[in-house]
């Protein structure tokens, strides 16, 4: 998959907010996420995001 910034990723565990969607915020090695719900951010490595991703949604291009 290719991912950017700004990308909406659902993934297959959900966080304890209860949402499983996360907003792309950096793309390298390590990803930062973005909770859709709560809003909390978290550095996790391309690995186990490429490994959990359900669905990828692309931005809207304006």
């Amino acid at each position: 998959m290719n991912y950017e910034i700004g990308d909406i990723v659902t993934l297959k565990k959900k966080h304890p907010c209860g949402s499983f969607s996360w907003e792309i915020l950096r793309v390298g090695a390590d990803f930062r996420l973005k909770c859709a719900g709560c809003g909390h951010q978290i550095m996790i490595d391309r690995k186990t995001v490429e490994k959990n991703t359900k669905k990828l949604e692309k931005k809207l291009e304006s």
